[in-house]
């Protein structure tokens, strides 16, 4: 099977062995399903595994006006964001294009920010250069770390339980971890994230606590039945769901349209259309008013009879013609290899793929990670309106 390349950090686990294994658990099944001994249906209902995502940088925000600041230089809406709430939320340039993107915490009057290890500076650059004369005072924090719960069993059973996680809590809710409460900040909480998997059925719990108890909560963790999982069985249930990574699956030219990151928290986005006033946002709403992305990301299925892979970054082509960028690649439990990709729109699903520069390999296009948009676009209708046509399909003025 092919190693990480450039998607493994060499301060966490690719694997523990059996990575196939450990993807499964998620869903409870293999060595989850005996840990429990309770049949199909328990360990269905509790399968979770527990992934060292430590390599993520992470970034504190204190300040009153954290938040309103914040809100005037970035994409997402979170100038009133509720106490124990997260986001999604990017960092455009001038011309609209992906700089950076990052998860945010609010949590007991600090904001946590965490994002890939390589964008931890650059970010923190940024935001420190932006500050002015806000009351908001951005600060590195490397003593805290990331891990990551996947599977049913992080909001129902002991896993959950021993979180005080509700079965009811909702994607980007937060909470402070049990018994780690300081007088100013919590030493550590959880946040549930987007599914993961196929169906996008599998719950994603995020924790950030301090790395001198970092080991403490992966034993008590692992004791009450989470199984260790390395991070490959963390980008192949991603990549199933069609969750694009910052650097793996966008180039230097990517728009937010083009990596479905738009929408507020409600709709798992990172850029909300009703506001304004950042970096980027004309491109933002002249894509969403007047046109369609160049590209858009799609899944795609590799053959998996070679054990050469492509790499990111690596070409897509049709019949000898250059229509995308390969993003992330992994082998799944069930699909083999399948990847991510930045595909030109006007590439069907039945068109025949190479992917790979050194390594070629054919690959197919997954009908149902194509989200059709077909929408009246307002901008667009008003164009014809005003051109004295219509925009709506079999109607004359």
């Amino acid at each position: 099977m092919p190693g990480p390349g450039d998607l493994q950090s060499a301060d966490t686990a690719w694997h523990y062995g059996d990575p196939l294994g450990e993807q499964r658990a998620a869903y409870g099944g293999g060595e989850q399903r005996a840990a429990y001994g309770g049949g199909e249906e328990r360990a269905g209902r509790s399968g979770v595994i527990i992934v060292d995502r430590s390599d993520r940088a992470v970034i504190e925000i204190a300040g009153a006006e954290r938040l309103t600041w914040l809100h005037t230089i970035t994409s997402q809406h979170i100038a009133a964001l509720p106490d124990r709430s997260s986001a999604e939320n990017l960092s455009l340039d001038a011309n609209g294009r992906v700089e950076e993107h990052f998860v945010l915490t609010d949590i007991d009057g600090v904001t946590w920010i965490d994002t890939e290890g390589s964008r931890g500076d650059p970010l923190l650059g940024f935001l420190t250069k932006m500050v002015f004369w806000a009351k908001a005072e951005p600060a590195a924090r490397p003593d805290m770390k990331v891990v990551t719960l996947i599977g049913p069993g992080a909001l129902d059973g002991p896993v959950a339980d021993l979180l005080e996680i509700g079965a009811d809590t909702d994607v980007y809710q937060a909470g402070g971890l049990p018994e780690t409460h300081h007088e100013d900040e919590p030493l550590g909480f959880w946040r549930r994230m987007p599914s993961f998997g196929e169906d996008r059925d599998l719950p994603v719990v995020d924790l950030i606590v301090p790395e001198y108890l970092l080991t403490r909560w992966w034993d008590a963790l692992t004791e009450a039945g989470a199984r260790m999982a390395g991070s490959w069985a963390y980008e192949a249930l991603r990549v199933a769901a069609r969750r694009p990574r910052l650097g793996a699956d966008t180039d230097e030219r990517t728009i937010p349209h083009e990596v479905d990151w738009i929408g507020g928290p409600d709709e798992l986005g990172a850029v909300h259309l009703d506001k304004g006033c950042y970096r980027g946002q004309e491109t933002v709403a002249r894509v969403h008013n007047l046109g369609k992305s160049p590209r858009r990301l799609v899944l795609l299925h590799l053959d998996g009879s070679s054990d050469e892979r492509p790499v990111p970054g690596d070409p897509v082509t049709a019949g000898g013609r250059t229509v995308g960028r390969l993003g992330t690649i992994v082998d799944h439990h069930e699909w083999g290899p399948i990847a991510l990709a930045l595909v030109k729109r006007n590439v069907g699903t039945d068109v025949e793929l190479t992917v790979g520069a050194e390594t070629a390999v054919s690959a197919r296009i997954d009908p149902d990670s194509i989200l059709e948009d077909d929408r009246i676009q307002a901008g667009r209708a008003a164009v014809e309106r005003l051109r004295g046509g219509s925009a709506v399909p079999g109607h004359q003025s």
